[in-house]
Formats: structure tokens, C-alpha cells, sequence
């Protein structure tokens, strides 16, 4: 037994005298399993405390997600049992199937009350819970990107949440209390918990933080990445100096010198150098990158996965309004209504439509005015103030993906056969107050649900003020000069008045034929009069329903008589005439299908009883204030005066011709000396670059950039730092210090590697301890250069290093890919200290006086001065 050692120490048998303790024993050793919680205390308890603060910032990162207490409880509940889980696998020594097993029965047992708390209850709904559980295990993460937020305990959608703060935590607790270098892998593992809140969280950032005159964009998207990367880098700060401590504890033990545990210069230059890199990085992080992408979109997973359909390449149903009054469909009934609370609203909304292109109005595409996209629904939604209804629709013949809903949507729970797909294919959105359902191709007779909305107050279009419109497709030229004529301002009195003077001089007509008998839908009019229109609403259309108004306007006998009704047509034209006129004063405008279930207009048609058909149906303008409410426009024109289709007789013009004498010489008009200038100024603009496209290309570019700059820049750095000073050891000073420093060059490419160059060892002892194939030559070459008088050319020189390139790329090969690469970022050469630093280490007197005596022999002796003592 060596000197100073005493039995004990775990695998070595061996403690220092005097409490220096060895930390040696291997984690999967049994034959002391005691003495390991006692010999590892710091390492277990600086793993507990990085997890705890992982498992807070991903809580905080993913709370707006849920926002609910159901939540809170699962991150408690499952974050202490992964942790118990945890202990209990390290205490036991369990392998990785016993512990996946463990956790396998740990996620069955509470699953279901934590993740899917709804189906607490009887036995049944208990197994209807476990096969959601298994479900969402699988399913759950895409769905969790498909309905709106926050999410809450709706469903399964808990599921991906327990699997973060349960398995997530007890993974993070094992690495992180492993011995070896596996234990670095609970960092990818902890920004995983992290990146959960932020990759599967809202699409928009927080508002802007100012204080004073510093304006921090996203700050609390940029606190959570912030926190969560500044924990994981001090453990590993940590870490790797719980790891130096324990090697050095082993050295001591090993060779009986007692160790200093003064900070030396090389530990004071490591640790400003390593705080230098993290403030720079979180320079970068909290001020440059997110003030460069302040206006740019945030792309999380729910940006890219939306419902599974594309509304714009739906057919518009205002396109096949007309064909609900055929005479075989126009008695159906679509669908009933009934109230379950509160009293009916004014109107059942079927379809918003928001996007013009000049030929249809469908829901979204490019136009729209609502930004808002379908999305899946959660438990509720926030649907503001207003008066809360429940209603019971159920559906008849309406076969339509188009879901009809009321007011502004707080729940919907379906009812049915078809209940689970219906609720699982139900897509709503909340700026247009309008759902979809895809299960099975749409609504299909038998499905029933009841509706939870509220109603808000809506306001007088007579008192609006127009926000300013949103542009689109320019009104016909008619439309604009009926407007002129009849409107001199552009509030929502202007629109009210043009509206209510359309409707009188328009007449309503379903169709272009009226067949052998008087179609079904005249029958609830009375005493009506047949007029054929044309079905479409495209900008033709519109043009010819205001072309007849002028020309009927501009005839004295419409005067003389008072009819000016010249207007033909339905809901599917007036709503986008009213649209489009409401655009040009500068109100956003859309146009809704729906039903009236009420109405203060006995002209109007409404639901007898709650029980829609297919004649039922209508089409209203919506426009939109400028605090963002939208208020409703009935637009269906009156049927009482049938339109007057005489036409004033008047005298065909007469155009008097003048003959020219046959004296008279045609002359041909000399060409013009300038040319047009709006011909040439659009010719220019034609062949004139357009650089438009080129700044949000270089945006993009420059916030890549930066980013690429702050994952890769520390380590492209430091891969330029040693290529500098690899050049300049190669080409400085004489032959004989170019030499000196290719062995410097030598043992730095060995000590990245990972081999050990102890400072006493002379160059021959070092070419031996690395076991190169050349390393013996390298040294002999070396102290010839360093100690021999003989002079050295530049050949010798530049041969010398050829030999040292082959060597470092036979370290490279050796070593492999990976660890090749980590050499070439290692800061082991970089930091060590360019001389034996004085104190450093605590020596025997002995031991101090030879060194110095080595030194003073060595220095009389030399002749070329080498760039740095030889190690």
C-alpha cells in the first residue's frame, strides 16, 4: 500500500490522508453503493438544482398553451415523479429498460387523471381515457398545433405536456447525474422541455417591452430562450469543474502531491474568456436579433399546420346561392334551430366571405380581409362581451362543409353518431364568426350540436365612421357614378342612405325563366310580378344592374311616373354591390350567408319556427367600424313596384354630311416631331429593374446570418485563432525558432486531442508519451534546433514542418470524424499557460530547487531561443 493511503476509496481502494477525498468509484459500481449518495452529494445536488430551473422555464414556456390549472397540476405532479423516478433508478442502479418500464406504468396510471381529466369518472369513461391517452401519445402533438389557443384541458391535448415534465424530468435528472460524458446529453434534452412552449406556442410575439429609452422586442419569448440557456451553460460550467476538481483529487492521490486549490492565471484567463463568449452571445441574442426580426412573422409549428382544407379553392357558396331556389330543393329543410338558453338570435350565419377577385366572393385567399385562419377548437373560446346563447341546431338536407353557427362562438358540443369526428373535424375561425366541419366531406343529415355564442350589441350603421378601406378590385365605373350622383360624403350615414336607395329601385328575382308555372319561391310573395335575372356576381354583372339604374335615372318619363326601379336580381348581386360600394367610402366590407331567424322588416324572409329551407336563405353585407366591430346590411331588394321597362321615344340625331368639291386634295398629315411621353415614361417604367424583391431577401439573409453567426461564430473563432497562430509559428523569427515552434504546433495538436503533456517531461519523454510515428524524430529534431550550434536552413525549417502537418493529420485520422472536429474547436492549447506559473502549484523545496537548477543549466546551453518554454 502507497504512503499516505488508507483502505476505502471506492474502486481504488485507496483514500488520501488528511480528507482529501479521491472521486474515483464507476456509477455502475455495486460494491459500495452506500458510500455513493455520500461521495456524490455536489454532482446530485447541482443536477436537481438544473432540472428544478429547467422544469420552471418550461412551465412558464408552455403555460400560454394551456392557461389553466389543469396544467399547473401536471407540471407539479409530474415533474415530482419523474424526479422520484429518477432518485429511485440511480439509488438501484436500474438499466434503461427497467426505468422505460417504470415510466411506461407511471404515464397508464396517472394519465388520465392529469392529461384527460374529462373522462374521470365510471369505468367506462375510464377506458374511453386510456384509449385517448394511447392516442394522444401519438396523435396529440399534431393536433395540439391545430386548435386555437389557449387550449386548456380540452380533450387529449395534456397528453404531449405529461411527456414533457414526467419522462422529460426524469431523463434530465439520470444524464445529468452520470459520471461520465453522457451526462452532457441532458442538455439537448433540457432545451427540448424549453423549445416545447415555444415551438408548439402562439404565432405572434409579445408586445414590446420599453424602458426608458430601450425598447426590447419579444422579451418574454427572449427571457424563456435566455433562462433556458443560461442554466444549461452553468451547469456545464459546473460540471466541467466538478470534473477537473475530481481529476486533480485523483492525481494527488496517486502520486502523494498535495494540491492547491488557488485559481492559477490559466483558470482566471478560461473563465473571462468563457464569460466573454456567453455576454456576446447574449448581446446578440436579446438586442441584435430580435430588433432585426421586430416586423417579421414568427414561424412556429401551427404556422405551417392548419386544417387539411384550402377554403379558397372551395366553391363559393354564394356562387350556388341561386340554385337553392330551384322549384325540386327550394321547400327543404336545411337545418332547425332551437334555443337552449337565452332567447334566438337575429341571424344563423352559415358562410363569411372576404376575398373579391372580380368574378366570385369566396372565404379567405388573397384579398381578404380577415387574417384570421380555421383552426382547430379547444374547450372554450373567448368570445368578449355581449349576450350569451345556447343553441340546438340539427342538421336536414344541408350536405355542406359551411357549419351554421350564431354570433361569436364560445363551445360546441356535438351530439350524434358522428360526435368524436365531427368534434375532431371541426375548424373555426374567429375573426370571420365562421366553422367549417370536414368529417366525411361536410354535414350530413342527423348531426346535431348545440351552439354556445354570444351576441354582441350591434351598432347603427347611421352613426359609423369609416376606418379606410382595404383596397381590392376597383367597382365598375357605373357603380361609381350612380355613387356620385346620389352621395357627397363617405360616413356611415352616406352608405345607409345609398343602401336604402338601391333596395327601392331594385327588384327582387330569382331566376331567369319562369317556366310553364310561376316558380315555388313566388308563391310566399303575393301578388308578384316575374322579372328573369341573371345569376353570377361578377364585375360584368354588377356593371349591368347600375348601367339600367342610370339609363332608367336619366329617362324623363321614370321622372314623370316616379319609377326609377330598373334593378333586377337577389341577395347573391345587391350584397356585392353593397360591399363594393362600401369599399369605395372606405369601410372594409364582406359578405355573409346565413339565415334570419328574426326580423323587424316584414318584407324580409325568416325561419318559420327555427326551421330553415332551402328559400330561406339569404346573403348580407357586413362592414366593418373603426374600433373593428362589423355591422350587418340587409340587402335583399323590395318585389312590391315591378321595374318600368318603357323607353322614352326621342328623335334619331341628325348628322349633317358635307360634301368635299373634287378640287380638294386630301393631305396627309406630316408625322408628329414628339413623341408621347406617358407611351415612353410606361415603356421605362417596363425595362426599369425592379428591386423590390431584393430587401426582404436581404432581411432574411441578414437574420440567418446572425443567427448562424451566434450558433457557429465562438468556435469558427477559435478555429481562427489557431490558425493564426499556426501561421505565424510557421513564418516568424529564424530557421532554428521556426523549428521550436512546429514542435510547439505538435504538442498542441496532441493535447487537443486529449493526450496529457506533463510540464517536466522533456520533448523526447513527450514524443514518447503521445506514441506518434514520427514524434521521436520531431523531438530529436527539435532540441538539435534549439540546442545545437550548427546553423539551420530554410529548407531544414519548411521540411521540418511538412513532417508536423503529417503528424497532425495522423492525429486527425486516428482520433476519428467526431473527435477530430472537437479537437479543432478544443481550447485546452489556447489556454494553456505560456510558462509553469509560479505558486501554481505547491512544491516541495527539493523539488522547486531542481527545477530552477534545469532551468539555469538549460539557458546556459541554448543558442536559439524558442518561441516558448519547451513544455
Amino acid at each position: 500500500m502507497s504512503a499516505g493511503m488508507v483502505p476505502g476509496a471506492p474502486g481504488t481502494g485507496k483514500v488520501p490522508v488528511g480528507g482529501a477525498r479521491v472521486d474515483a468509484a464507476s456509477p455502475g459500481d455495486p460494491s459500495d453503493r452506500r458510500a455513493a449518495p455520500r461521495l456524490f452529494v455536489p454532482r446530485i445536488a447541482a443536477g436537481a438544482v438544473f432540472t428544478l430551473l429547467i422544469v420552471v422555464v418550461a412551465a412558464v414556456a408552455a403555460w400560454p398553451i394551456y392557461r389553466s390549472g389543469s396544467f399547473l397540476l401536471l407540471v407539479a405532479v409530474g415533474s415530482v415523479l419523474g424526479g422520484a423516478i429518477a432518485a429511485v433508478a440511480w439509488w438501484r442502479r436500474w438499466n434503461a429498460a427497467i426505468v422505460a418500464g417504470v415510466l411506461a406504468v407511471t404515464v397508464v396510471l396517472v394519465g388520465v387523471p392529469l392529461a384527460v381529466p374529462s373522462r374521470l369518472g365510471a369505468v367506462p369513461e375510464l377506458v374511453r381515457g386510456l384509449a385517448e391517452l394511447a392516442n394522444g401519445l401519438v396523435f396529440a402533438w399534431k393536433d395540439l398545433v391545430t386548435v386555437e389557443l389557449p387550449v386548456g384541458s380540452y380533450r387529449n391535448l395534456l397528453v404531449p405536456a405529461l411527456v414533457v415534465f414526467l419522462i422529460g424530468t426524469c431523463l434530465v435528472l439520470l444524464l445529468a447525474w452520470r459520471d461520465d460524458r453522457a451526462a452532457y446529453l441532458a442538455v439537448p434534452v433540457a432545451l427540448g422541455m424549453v423549445s416545447f412552449g415555444l415551438f408548439f406556442g402562439r404565432t405572434s410575439v409579445s408586445a414590446p417591452l420599453t424602458l426608458g429609452p430601450v425598447t426590447l422586442y419579444a422579451p418574454i419569448e427572449t427571457a424563456i430562450g435566455v433562462a433556458g440557456l443560461l442554466t444549461c451553460l452553468l451547469w456545464l460550467a459546473w460540471r466541467t469543474h466538478d470534473q477537473r476538481i475530481r481529476a486533480l483529487q485523483r492525481a494527488a492521490a496517486s502520486s502523494g502531491v498535495r494540491i492547491s486549490r488557488r485559481p492559477t492565471g490559466a483558470d482566471r484567463r478560461r473563465t473571462v474568456l468563457g464569460t466573454g463568449m456567453v455576454v456576446g452571445a447574449l448581446v446578440i441574442a436579446i438586442a441584435v436579433v430580435p430588433y432585426a426580426a421586430r416586423g417579421a412573422d414568427r414561424d412556429v409549428l401551427r404556422s405551417a399546420v392548419g386544417p387539411d382544407i384550402d377554403l379558397s379553392a372551395e366553391v363559393s357558396p354564394l356562387a350556388q346561392y341561386r340554385s337553392l331556389f330551384a322549384d325540386d330543393r327550394a321547400g327543404d329543410v336545411l337545418f332547425t334551430v332551437e334555443a337552449a338558453s337565452g332567447a334566438l338570435p337575429e341571424r344563423v350565419r352559415i358562410a363569411t366571405l372576404d376575398a373579391y377577385d372580380g368574378e366570385v366572393f369566396r372565404s379567405g385567399g388573397e384579398g381578404a380581409v380577415d387574417a384570421g385562419r380555421f383552426v382547430r377548437v379547444p374547450s372554450t373560446l373567448d368570445a368578449g362581451e355581449g349576450d350569451e346563447v345556447a343553441l340546438t341546431i340539427e342538421i336536414g338536407t344541408w350536405d355542406e362543409i359551411w357549419m351554421p353557427t350564431a354570433g361569436r362562438l364560445q363551445a360546441v358540443d356535438f351530439d350524434g353518431d358522428r360526435a368524436a369526428s365531427l368534434a375532431d373535424r371541426f375548424y373555426y375561425n374567429a375573426s370571420a364568426a365562421a366553422g367549417v366541419q370536414t368529417a366525411g366531406g361536410g354535414l350530413a343529415a342527423g348531426d346535431s350540436y348545440v351552439v354556445h355564442a354570444v351576441t354582441p350589441a350591434s351598432a347603427e350603421l347611421d352613426g359609423l365612421k369609416a376606418p379606410g378601406s382595404q383596397g381590392g378590385v376597383a367597382a365598375p365605373d357605373s357603380l361609381r357614378t350612380w355613387m356620385d350622383q346620389h352621395a357627397t360624403g363617405s360616413d356611415g350615414a352616406e352608405l345607409a342612405g345609398l343602401v336604402k336607395l338601391l333596395r327601392e329601385r331594385g327588384y327582387l328575382s330569382h331566376g331567369l325563366s319562369e317556366g310553364e308555372s310561376a316558380p315555388a319561391w313566388t308563391q310566399a310573395l303575393g301578388d308578384y310580378a316575374f322579372q328573369p335575372s341573371a345569376s353570377g356576381h361578377s364585375l360584368a354583372r354588377i356593371d349591368t344592374m347600375f348601367s339600367r339604374l342610370l339609363e332608367r335615372e336619366s329617362d324623363p318619363r321614370a321622372e314623370v311616373s316616379g319609377n326609377y326601379v330598373a334593378a333586377i336580381g337577389d341577395d347573391e348581386q345587391f350584397a356585392v354591390a353593397v360591399a363594393l360600394m362600401a369599399r369605395e367610402l372606405g369601410f372594409p366590407s364582406r359578405v355573409v350567408l346565413g339565415a334570419r331567424l328574426t326580423s323587424a322588416d316584414p318584407e324580409l324572409s325568416v325561419c318559420d319556427d327555427g326551421a330553415c329551407r332551402a328559400e330561406d336563405l339569404t346573403a348580407w353585407t357586413e362592414v366593418q367600424a373603426a374600433d373593428g366591430s362589423w355591422t350587418a346590411i340587409d340587402v335583399t331588394p323590395q318585389y312590391r313596384e315591378s321595374p318600368s321597362l318603357d323607353v322614352t321615344e326621342q328623335r334619331d340625331p341628325e348628322n349633317v354630311t358635307e360634301v368635299r368639291p373634287d378640287t380638294v386634295e386630301e393631305v396627309v398629315p406630316p408625322d408628329p416631331t414628339q413623341e408621347d411621353s406617358a407611351s415612353d415614361d410606361q415603356d421605362e417604367q417596363q425595362t426599369a429593374l425592379d428591386l423590390a424583391w431584393l430587401w426582404p431577401i436581404l432581411r432574411i439573409g441578414g437574420i440567418a446570418l446572425l443567427v448562424l453567426l451566434l450558433a457557429f461564430g465562438p468556435f469558427l473563432a477559435i478555429v481562427w485563432a489557431k490558425a493564426a497562430r499556426r501561421r505565424r509559428r510557421r513564418r516568424s523569427g529564424t530557421p532554428a525558432t521556426q523549428v521550436a515552434g512546429g514542435w510547439d504546433e505538435y504538442v498542441d495538436a496532441a493535447i487537443d486531442s486529449g493526450r496529457t503533456a506533463g510540464r517536466t517531461l522533456t520533448r523526447s519523454e513527450l514524443a514518447a508519451s503521445f506514441a506518434t510515428p514520427a514524434g521521436a524524430g520531431l523531438a530529436r529534431e527539435a532540441d538539435r534546433a534549439v540546442f545545437s550550434p550548427a546553423e539551420m536552413s530554410d529548407d531544414d525549417a519548411a521540411g521540418y514542418w511538412r513532417a508536423v502537418d503529417e503528424e497532425r493529420r495522423g492525429i486527425r485520422r486516428e482520433a476519428g470524424f467526431w473527435s477530430a472536429a472537437g479537437a479543432a474547436i478544443s481550447l485546452r492549447s489556447l489556454l494553456r499557460p505560456l510558462k509553469p506559473e509560479a505558486g501554481s502549484r505547491a512544491r516541495s523545496a527539493d523539488q522547486a530547487r531542481s527545477a530552477d537548477q534545469a532551468r539555469i543549466a538549460e539557458r546556459g546551453r541554448r543558442r536559439a531561443e524558442p518561441v516558448r518554454p519547451t513544455p
